[in-house]
This record gives structure tokens, C-alpha cells and sequence, in this order.
């Protein structure tokens, strides 16, 4: 019954987290959670950030970026009321935050909570084996060196944390345990001014490998899961239209790199790094079906003075591998040492759980508040 539970739940969690309509061979990790993307700014421009300005979420998306904001320190606030179309109590929070102590050098963090609400297990005879509230927890730290006057680095270390049988072990009901973690991400941001007739434009290019780590087990490492390694590929072009008005394009493809399902591979005595390698060239359809499994998307952004920000994107997943195809659209707001942002997912697919999942992100400029009060 164990093994059944374990398989039963970890499917479930990734069939929350990732799956449009049945797929035909999907990759499956542990903790899918940390792929979400958590802040309202890049959900509102199709899930890209390995290359855009500089935010306080940068945390997620590339942490090299972090060198180059303008302000010495700020913290962020991101809620996702997720899959709320088919479910209530599903949610994401994540805080980030950054310092930098001095011109070249910056510090930064983040946690992230991800709620799976209530959901009752069943035993091998059919019967209630009690009522499970999993979640998942990731806790980073990341260091970012500005390495040239426009190129920068990072490495990150995080600690992850899954439960998937919360309470349950408790009352009898199975014999699943928390799993734990750690991974390390490694990325590198690079920019370029342009001067315009307008004005000056920014291209720039980013790459981030996340997620970089153990796999985790849920029965005392009778059986093992893959997390969630990633590489993530960006570039982006920022042209001021203006002295007030500027306008963003940016793209990202980035692919699991977790290998892909096949009946004859025993994927418990696969490490972590051969997995990496494997993920290359390991699909039974062969080159065309590795081409499917890179994602890749895209966004822009109006801004006006810095102050009123207008988004939209479109993020694309090949159906035989997850069928995540969608729209989004944003709005940000920002005030002296505040920012409000909001970001909202319209599925090409009436089906697909994604549709209308909207996210929300508060930012606050500590050294702008710092001077303000002064």
C-alpha cells in the first residue's frame, strides 16, 4: 500500500501543478511546486524572467540580476490562489528580498509555501485512510557578483521540504514520510546599452540552472523522485519610445532537465547527475521528441514614467508533454516606495485548470522608504 500511496500522491501533485488534459509522455518530478512561477510581473508577460529589468523577484527567475537594481535593498509579496477553478484551498505564497552591500555585490532570499488543501487518501480496499493537508516548502539564499561592468554571476543554495502525507502517518492511515532536499542553482545576466535617438535601450541575455540537486524520497529511500532541474534560456530588448515611455520584448525557452519516462528504466537507480545528462537524449521518440519537451515563451511591457506598467505574454508547452498553452495579461502600479502588481492566465483551452488563475505581488523599496522618512 505504501508504494501505492506514494505513487498515487506524487502523481496527483503533478497532475495539480502542470497537466492541461492527458498528455502522452510527460516528464514527472517531485516537488513540481517549485516550477510555478510566483510573482505577478512575469506572470503578466508569459512566465519570462531569465533576461528582463531587474526585479525584486529575481530571486526565481535569475539571481544574477539582483547587481544591477537600482535600489540598495527591497522585499516582495507574491499570492496565487492556484487552480481556483477547479479547487479552493490550493495556494501559493512567496517572499523575496535582496540587499546589496555595495555596487557589485548583493545578497539575496526567498520562501516559498505551497498549499495543497485537503485531500482524502484511500486505502488498497477503497475505504478512507484519513484526510492529508500536504505542502511544500523551499527556503534560498543566493550571492551575485557584478564579474565586469555589464556581465554578472550567481549561485544559490536551497533547502526543500515536501510532505505530501501531512497528519496521515499519525493516525495509521500509511506509512509515508516528509521528504526533504537540497539544490543549488547557478546563472549568469548579461546587458548592453543602445543608445537610441530616443533615448537609451538595454538589450540583454540570462541564463539560469535551477534546482540543481538530490533526489528526494517519501519512504526512507525505498524508492527516490527526481526534483525539478531546470535550465532556462532568455534575451530581452528594452526601447524607450520616449523621455517618459519605454517598451519591453523578451523571450525564454528553458527544459527539464529530468529524464523522460520509459517502461524499461528503473529511474530509483539513476542519479541526480547521470539524470541531467540523460535528459538530452534519452526520449523514446527520439530528437524530435526532445525537441518537444523545450518550453518557451514570450511577454512585453509598456511602462510610463516608471509608475503605470501594461503586460501581456504567452507561454507554450507541447501537448504530448504537459499541453500548457496560455495568454496572460498584466497591470503594475508602482508609488514611491511601493509597487503593486497583478497577473491573469487565459487558457487557449476551456478545459485547461490554468484559466484564470491570477496573481498578485506587493513590492516595497527599503531604501527608498529609508529616504522617504528621512
Amino acid at each position: 500500500m505504501k508504494k501505492n500511496l506514494v505513487s498515487l500522491t506524487v502523481l496527483l501533485l503533478i497532475t495539480f501543478s502542470i497537466k492541461a488534459q492527458e498528455p502522452n509522455n510527460p516528464i514527472f518530478t517531485a516537488v513540481p511546486s517549485l516550477t510555478i512561477a510566483p510573482d505577478a510581473r512575469a506572470g503578466g508577460m508569459g512566465d519570462v524572467g531569465a533576461a528582463t529589468t531587474p526585479d525584486v523577484n529575481s530571486q526565481f527567475w535569475n539571481p544574477s540580476k539582483y547587481v544591477f537594481m537600482e535600489s540598495e535593498a527591497g522585499f516582495s509579496l507574491s499570492y496565487t490562489p492556484w487552480l481556483s477553478q477547479l479547487v479552493t484551498d490550493i495556494d501559493l505564497a512567496y517572499l523575496s528580498g535582496y540587499y546589496k552591500f555595495n555596487q557589485r555585490q548583493a545578497l539575496s532570499a526567498s520562501f516559498r509555501y505551497f498549499s495543497l488543501g485537503e485531500i482524502t487518501l484511500m486505502d488498497q480496499l477503497g475505504l478512507p485512510a484519513g484526510a492529508s493537508h500536504p505542502l511544500e516548502l523551499a527556503l534560498d539564499v543566493a550571492y551575485s557578483q557584478m564579474l565586469s561592468e555589464n556581465f554578472s554571476a550567481s549561485v544559490a543554495l536551497r533547502l526543500i521540504y515536501s510532505d505530501l502525507n501531512n497528519g496521515v502517518n499519525q493516525a495509521g492511515g500509511s506509512e509515508m514520510y516528509p521528504g526533504a532536499s537540497v539544490a543549488a542553482d547557478v546563472s549568469a545576466y548579461y546587458r548592453k546599452p543602445i543608445d537610441f535617438s530616443t533615448g537609451q535601450g538595454l538589450l540583454s541575455f540570462g541564463a539560469n540552472l535551477s534546482n540543481l540537486g538530490a533526489k528526494i524520497s517519501y519512504d526512507k529511500s525505498l524508492t527516490n523522485n527526481f526534483i525539478p532541474t531546470n535550465f532556462r534560456l532568455g534575451t530581452s530588448f528594452d526601447y524607450p519610445i520616449d523621455d517618459f515611455q519605454k517598451i519591453s520584448v523578451s523571450a525564454d525557452i528553458n527544459k527539464l532537465l529530468v529524464p523522460t519516462p520509459n517502461d524499461s528504466t528503473d529511474y530509483n537507480k539513476i542519479s541526480m547527475l547521470s539524470g541531467v545528462f540523460r535528459s538530452f537524449g534519452d526520449a523514446p521518440g527520439g530528437f524530435s521528441e526532445e525537441l518537444t519537451e523545450v518550453m518557451w515563451s514570450v511577454g512585453a511591457e509598456y511602462a510610463y514614467n516608471k509608475q503605470f506598467f501594461v503586460r501581456a505574454g504567452y507561454f507554450n508547452e507541447h501537448a504530448n508533454k504537459g499541453n500548457r498553452k496560455y495568454f496572460t495579461v498584466g497591470a503594475g502600479f508602482k508609488l514611491n516606495v511601493f509597487q503593486l502588481d497583478a497577473g491573469y492566465v487565459i487558457a487557449q483551452s476551456q478545459t485547461n485548470p490554468l484559466d484564470k488563475t491570477l496573481r498578485f505581488s506587493l513590492t516595497f523599496d527599503l531604501f527608498g522608504l529609508k529616504t522617504l522618512v528621512k
